[in-house]
Order: C-alpha cells, then structure tokens, then sequence
C-alpha cells in the first residue's frame, strides 16, 4: 500500500465510515432486496484519513461484484460498467493544467461539449456553495443560495441533527460539511457527478476549492482560495462517495437525517428516491426536502414528474400538493409508507449563476417530513 508520508494511522478512518454505514452491494440491493455487505479488498494509495484507490468487494459468493475507489470516492452504483463508461471523462480529467491549458481545451472541444457542460454546471454550483469564501468574488449576486436553503431546512427541524447523516445529491460538498457542523456523527454526502464529488473530497483533504468561474461563452476564470474547517474534526466525521439517490446502497435504518436540497426535480425517479429515503431512515428519522419544481425530461420523464403537467388533473397541475398527499398518510394511491409531512413553507429564494451575465431565480418549495417508527 502506497502512502503520502502522512499518519499512516488516519488511513483507518476511512474504514470507520464504512464500519459506521455498512455499505451492501448496490446491485444485489437493486435487483435482488438483498443487503450483501462490502468489503475492502485492495487498497492501492492512501493519503491521510483517505483510501485515495482501492477496490470494495461484495461479500456475496453470487455476486461478488467488484466496486472502484477513485480519488478517495467509492463508486457505488448498481451499473457500475455504465456509470464508469459513462462518467470516464471527468474520472481521468487531470486537475493540475494550467489555466491557459484548459482555457485552450475548452475553445477547441467548443460549447455543448462534454467538457463545456462539465464545467459550466461546476462553476454554477461552486460559486453557489464556496464563492463567499473567494476574496475576488465581488459581483451584486450573492452565492450561498443554497446555504440559506439550508438554514431555512435547520428552522423547521426545530430538533437535533441526529447521525449518520445523510445528504443526496451533495454537489461539491458545502452542505455535507454543514449537517457535521450542525448534527452529531458521520455526515455523507452521496452524487453521481463524478466532478463534483471530487472537487468536494479535495476540498476536504486540502483546505482550498479550485474551480473555474464561468465568465461568458467559453471564457472561464480559474480561482482558488482557502476553505475554513466548520468543525475540528471535519476529516473524521465528513466523507462523499459516488451513489445513485434512487438506489441507495445501504440498509434499512442506516440514517438518523437525511436531507436533499433541489435534488426531488434531478432524479430519474423522484417517487423512488422518496421510497428511498423512508428505508433508510431509522424509526423518528428526519428529512428534509426542498425543490423549486424545475422539471427537465434531460433527468426526468414527464410521466414520473409530481405534478406540472396535466393541468386537468384534481390539482391543475400543481406540484406541491402531489408532495404533501404522498408524504400524508392514506392521501395518494401512491402515499410513500413510512414517511409523513410534518413542516413546510414555501416561496424561499434560491439563485443559480450561469455567467457575469446570467443569473436563475427560483422559488423553493421546503418540506420536513418525519420517518414512522419502525
């Protein structure tokens, strides 16, 4: 096993994550109900309290299907083949070009490239989640919409933040590190944006963010500045692997909290990913959820969005009431068992930056629900 020259003893801290959450292999999950656990099997490259590469194991004889750890984050997705393909670009994209190299990658890939769309959706969710922190950030739009979200989420909870902790669909990590500010245990952030997830580990492991800032078209400004730790133990209790929201990886009554913020409107079944979150949250569990309702068919069929469309439906098509019969016992033929509304508010202002020229206003729909003791 390689190592960086740090405490070798902070290598096993990684293996805490797991020995807390017990993984189970996300394919036998899927496909078979079955939680077969995961193990470690090889460990190629640490670098302090991160497995940096290795490789999870499941411990089924039937199975035993074999899960990557890259660049400190375990991929755990039931198509592992097809996310790996899928995702092979940002997995091997290098992080240490120059910023005129990658100015000059970008014009000749071109707009709507891979490379194009990879960074344009990360300087929009850097600037949201890290950009009070830059000293060059002085425009009149304010980052940290979606930490506001999240304050507005902590004032309806109006109880401890109990862990594990869970957050789906984390971007580049600022909340993760909140709910360990705010809760108690391991906090895990799980995406299944490969760049994201790594800018969010580094930032961890380093104590700088490193992105780069859509300025207009394909003109890109790279900025990088230091990331205060929230909490001293931050590496200890702080960690994010790469995992489908809508097939967790992990057992029944895993989690304590959850949370999700603008994520319901992202997957590609959002009545899954909440029959998701009532498994894996123990008796009492808390989630909160928010959304802005903005419906794509690029992540979602119209068919499986809650509400906004078929305006001659009992709701005219409204999306908040569909949440709340689901989350309402006896109120939906498809009412998600184990999970019931307990708060909520509405019209909470959240802003995406796309350039110096652009910026999208939403309106946050914010709802707490509480799990039925198991």
């Amino acid at each position: 096993m390689q190592s960086d020259g740090h405490d070798r003893g902070l290598s096993a801290l990684n293996r805490r994550h797991f020995e807390t959450l017990q993984p189970v292999c996300p394919l036998c999950r899927k496909c078979r109900q079955l939680d077969s656990p995961l193990r470690l099997g090889r460990i190629a490259k640490t670098a302090g309290a991160h497995i940096l590469e290795g490789i999870l194991v499941c411990a089924s004889a039937a199975c035993q299907c074999e899960f990557p750890i890259i660049d400190g984050i375990p991929i755990l997705v039931a198509e592992i083949r097809t996310f790996l393909s899928n995702s092979i670009l940002p997995i091997l994209a290098r992080t240490d070009l120059s910023a005129d190299l990658e100015s000059l990658l970008g014009d000749a890939c071109g707009p709507g490239s891979v490379y194009d769309t990879q960074r344009a959706y990360l300087s929009s969710y850097a600037w949201d989640h890290y950009g009070d922190f830059d000293p060059q950030e002085k425009g009149e739009a304010r980052p940290g919409g979606v930490l506001r979200l999240f304050e507005e989420g902590l004032a309806l909870m109006k109880r401890p933040l109990d862990g594990p902790l869970l957050e789906c669909g984390c971007a580049v990590g600022r909340i993760t590190r909140q709910l360990a500010r705010h809760g108690q245990g391991l906090a895990l952030g799980v995406d299944l944006s490969f760049a994201m997830l790594r800018a969010a580990s580094q930032c961890l492991r380093e104590g700088t963010f490193r992105y780069p800032r859509r300025r207009v078209g394909l003109v890109y400004d790279q900025r990088e500045f230091a990331v205060p730790c929230e909490t001293p133990d931050l590496f200890e209790r702080v960690d994010f692997w790469a995992c489908d929201a809508c097939a967790l990886p992990f057992a029944s009554g895993t989690f304590a909290t959850a949370i999700g913020l603008n994520v319901l409107d992202s997957v590609a079944g959002p009545l899954d990913w909440l029959h998701q979150l009532a498994r894996v949250l123990r008796g009492d569990g808390q989630a909160l959820l928010t959304c802005p309702y903005d419906w794509s068919t690029a992540a979602t069929i119209p068919e499986a969005w809650l509400g906004g469309h078929s305006q001659r439906g009992p709701d005219d098509g409204a999306c908040e009431p569909v949440l709340r019969a689901l989350l309402t016992p006896g109120a939906h033929p498809a009412t998600v068992p184990g999970l019931h509304l307990v708060a909520e508010c509405d019209h909470i202002p959240w802003q995406v930056r796309l350039h110096d020229r652009s910026l999208h206003h939403y309106s946050v729909h914010v709802a707490l629900a509480r799990a039925t003791a198991k």
